[in-house]
């Protein structure tokens, strides 16, 4: 079975992308069309100067290439067609006929790339990409449609505005829906009966890796014990209070932040504490010897609608490290209760830090590493792989 892909996540994004892992794991057994987004007009208009957005002009103006073969089995396509911006449009059956517009122009890419190498009988991978890929199962007519949820997305205004209408339908109109979360596997079976936990992959060979990383420059006369997060600093993820809260309470603590900043972060107060360290973005290979020089891992999530289902695969790598790791109480943390330290307030957060760093030893590292060590993509495709029998389709 061929697999055609389509998501929120390009081929040539810098972050690490779920997708572009299952994407590598699904080419060990079948062949793979990695669809990137079709490049919109208001991109075209506000961004054309940038790099990425100048490959796919030259791709519409067939200066280049639409598709590229990445890797045995695995091809990905840079649409050759320009759709419009309809995002700022009011819910109404104005923007239902844009979408279907984009849709099918979008469809029709997708169909000669796939038709180039010979893709017939193919099953469509959905990556939470709800407009774009809204009636794909209409054009594109796949031999099953899989709608992959992996966050939260209508609880951000961007993709509330319209997602908030459009996703049930898409879960509901798809041939089954697969999460690498409890809580999202569970709201998409709210619409679709067959919805599906497959859990998350980790890079773990990668963080395994940091136990043994020597310690980073910019850490040696950092003082300890040391509290670190590795990751995106963002204001919508992130309880920038709770941050505080720790470093004024115990100054004796350093907590390093390592990662890039939003605006939030860059104005918020932390950066006037002096046992707060911000290192800046690090490259993925670099991040495992900081998180081997953190005495005890946080992930201080604020509790909102964006991440109280998220799957914190983070906290793998912290595990595959083999680190104490202290987390805000989800409902996706559930799967982790054994081995993480989960917090419910500011005040639990502190004790559990102070527990953490006092009764670590070499038993519960091994029992963190061996938990993370199940968290791979070849697991979590194969768990997709038995949804989507289970839902009566074979792949």
């Amino acid at each position: 079975m061929d697999i055609v892909i389509t998501g929120q996540q390009a081929w040539d994004v810098e972050i690490g992308s779920n997708c572009k892992n299952i994407a590598l794991e699904f080419t060990k057994n079948h062949r793979v069309l990695y669809v990137n987004a079709p490049l919109d007009r208001g991109s075209l208009l506000k961004r054309g100067s940038e790099d990425k957005i100048s490959k796919r002009r030259e791709v519409i103006a067939k200066k280049r290439a639409s598709m590229e073969q990445v890797a045995d089995n695995l091809w990905v396509l840079y649409p050759d067609r320009l759709i419009e911006s309809i995002n700022w449009m009011p819910r109404s059956f104005i923007f239902d006929l844009f979408n279907k517009r984009n849709n099918r122009i979008f469809a029709k890419s997708i169909l000669e790339a796939a038709g180039k190498l010979g893709f017939r009988n193919f099953l469509h991978f959905n990556d939470n990409d709800i407009f774009r890929s809204f009636y794909l199962k209409e054009y594109l007519r796949p031999h099953a449609s899989v709608y992959y949820s992996r966050d939260f997305m209508v609880a951000v205004d961007y993709w509330k505005k319209h997602g908030a209408d459009l996703e049930p339908r898409l879960i509901a109109q798809s041939d089954l829906c697969v999460a690498n979360s409890t809580y999202l596997a569970n709201y998409c079976r709210q619409f679709n009966p067959k919805s599906y936990y497959v859990g998350q992959g980790c890079d773990l060979d990668t963080f395994a890796a940091g136990i043994t990383s020597p310690e980073p420059a910019d850490m040696v006369k950092v003082l300890r014990p040391r509290l670190g997060y590795v990751g995106s600093l963002q204001s919508l993820r992130l309880d920038m209070e709770l941050l505080e809260f720790i470093a004024v309470t115990r100054p004796d603590w350093t907590i390093v932040l390592v990662g890039p900043e939003d605006n939030e972060f860059r104005q918020s107060a932390l950066h006037g504490l002096p046992n707060v360290l911000f290192t800046g973005s690090r490259e993925v290979g670099e991040l495992p010897a900081y998180i081997n020089a953190f005495d005890v891992c946080i992930n201080p999530q604020i509790l909102n609608a964006v991440t109280i289902g998220n799957y914190p695969r983070k906290i793998d790598e912290y595990l595959a490290v083999g680190k104490p790791s202290v987390a805000t109480t989800t409902d996706a943390m559930s799967v982790f209760a054994e081995h993480v330290y989960l917090a419910g307030s500011k005040e639990e957060y502190i004790r559990l830090i102070d527990l953490a760093l006092t009764e670590d030893s070499a038993e519960k590292v091994a029992a963190r590493r061996a938990f993370a060590s199940l968290h791979t993509w070849e697991n979590s495709v194969a768990e997709i792989y038995k949804a989507i029998a289970a839902a009566g389709f074979t792949i």
